[in-house]
């Protein structure tokens, strides 16, 4: 089934012209105001299971109609969107369930089998225009893991104070740092306003949308390439402090195996897929580094004396973020993540990594001058015995931090952390991240040698330095706070420029130019 929502100021349409399949209507003229229109096509492959078709598709609108914040939906038959359509008998039975499936809205339903002259009004904002496509595979939800999982917040000062906030309305007397307030505030009301670095990025010929790609991937220019790679050394030169061992996995793999699967669904994101002409298989991009690693891990023989040992593959990504969502370098669908995984023993020993990694990943930060602000996600239980160990890692940043504490598991982790880089307009982003992972090496049979000589799964830290095209989101945004922006030193392409005075000048400045170890350009303009 395809989906095409439109939230509108107002739908208006008129049933025209009836075909031998339509179903009868009262009135042919119908007006809503205020709605979210959901264009349905209903499509061959719907009618092998139609009931959990029409129960994905009912949580599909759900989930866009609570976004957009309207109880208010049409659904309109509009075959347009398909070239492979069902039956109109199925095709209809299916409209009609979805509207029963949304009996907590005020749901109205335009009629099947007529041709109909209609006028619409988009609100234009950034969730004003989604598509769909829903398939009859089960699908569990982010929101259903969650909903038995409830969350308490606190602020955690660096000798160890905690003091419980209400996150929906919090005091803001008790957030003793700015960049935590603004965190907090955006996490609350998202701001509207478009981040000034989507303009600045194009002005100034560092990056670009690439309008022949899929929405959300870009071409770098040689500026932009520039200041890519500088990132990257800066990335990879902590690795290799680290003594990770470096490796590459493919993008691609193969959704009909079965860790790849599970893991997928526990990690409740978007993917894309992509099918080959030969084999009809369905593939998946990687939306992380961990399915070719991980399978590397399973065959590897290894010792608890080699342990904790760290690896490292700058990995290019790829997430199907919806297009209302995509934002510059902040959101887009392909972008490269150095990632670092450890594995250890146990939890103590994880914890021991974890810890080495928040210190360097905090250096790292501080490097780039951002304006940043810590966040702990952590389960219940955990929390109450590793919380000296945060605290330690606080009095390393010298900032206080905002600590979920989740009576549950809602991931794969117990533990997580979070940079979360603070833009000029106030919205946040995540950079650098540490997940204390438990389940993995089950699921993918990453088990080591003890020195009882039985084997044990190992405990992953997953974790990384923050993906390269946010960070260059976050230096720029940085810049655009300043009076005069400027990139830091070490990042600008031009680092330093000779400006002559006269054309008589230009031979000196050339020599001048030769003698410095820096990237150089000369102004020879009139």
């Amino acid at each position: 089934m395809k989906l095409l929502f439109i939230h509108s100021d107002y739908l208006e349409y008129e049933a025209k012209e009836k075909l031998k399949f339509a179903e009868e209507v009262k009135e042919k003229r119908h007006r809503v105001e205020e709605c979210l229109v959901v264009f349905t096509a209903v499509e061959k492959d719907d009618e092998k299971n139609p009931e959990q078709v029409v129960k994905n598709a009912a949580k599909e609108i759900k989930d866009v109609s609570d976004k957009v914040k309207t109880k208010r939906i049409v659904i309109y038959p509009y075959a347009h969107l398909s070239s492979s359509l069902a039956s109109p008998e199925t095709a209809k039975k299916i409209l009609l369930e979805m509207e029963k499936a949304l009996k907590d809205y005020d749901v109205a339903r335009a009629p099947f089998g007529w041709y109909k002259s209609f006028k619409i009004s988009c609100k234009g904002h950034p969730l004003s225009e989604l598509s769909r496509t829903v398939t009859s595979e089960e699908k569990v939800t982010r929101e259903e893991v969650v909903s038995k999982i409830k969350s308490d917040y606190y602020i955690l000062t660096l000798g160890g104070k905690e003091t419980r906030i209400d996150i929906e309305n919090p005091d803001e007397e008790k957030i003793p740092e700015l960049a935590l307030k603004k965190y907090i505030q955006s996490e609350i009301n998202p701001p509207s306003k478009e981040p000034p670095s989507i303009k600045a990025m194009q002005r100034l010929e560092l990056v670009d949308y690439e309008i022949a790609s899929d929405p959300g991937h870009f071409r770098f220019y040689p500026k932009g390439t520039l200041v890519f790679n500088l990132l990257k050394k800066w990335a990879d030169k902590t690795a290799e402090k680290l003594g990770c061992m470096e490796i590459e996995t493919p993008i691609l793999y193969d959704w009909a195996q079965e860790d790849i699967k599970a893991q997928t669904k526990s990690f409740h994101s978007r993917h894309y897929t992509v099918k080959t002409p030969e084999e009809k298989r369905d593939f998946i991009l990687r939306f992380a580094g961990d399915f070719g690693l991980f399978r590397m891990m399973k065959d590897a023989k290894i010792s608890y004396k080699s342990l904790p040992f760290r690896m490292y593959e700058l990995t290019n990504s790829f997430r199907y973020e919806q297009r209302g969502e995509l934002s510059g370098l902040r959101r887009l669908r392909a972008f490269n993540m150095p990632d670092i995984h450890s594995f250890t023993k146990d939890l103590e020993q994880g914890w021991d990594e974890f810890i080495t990694l928040y210190k360097n990943y905090a250096d790292l930060a501080d490097d780039t001058g951002a304006e940043y602000a810590v966040v702990f996600r952590v389960v219940k239980e955990y929390y109450e015995e590793y919380k000296n160990k945060i605290v330690e890692l606080l009095k390393y940043s010298k900032k206080p931090a905002l600590i979920e504490v989740l009576s549950g598991k809602k991931h794969y982790w117990v533990a997580k952390h979070e940079f979360q880089g603070i833009d000029s307009v106030g919205g946040n982003v995540q950079l650098s991240t540490i997940q204390l992972d438990i389940e993995d090496a089950e699921r993918y049979g990453i088990v080591y040698s003890d020195n009882d000589g039985k084997k044990k799964g190992c405990i992953i830290c997953h974790s990384s330095i923050g993906s390269i095209e946010r960070w260059i989101y976050t230096i720029l945004e940085n810049a655009l706070k300043m009076e005069k922006p400027e990139l830091p030193f070490w990042l600008a392409p031009t680092q330093v420029r000779i400006i002559p005075v006269s054309d008589r000048f230009l031979d000196d400045c050339k020599k001048i130019a030769d003698q410095m170890n820096a990237r150089i350009d000369i102004d020879d303009r009139n």
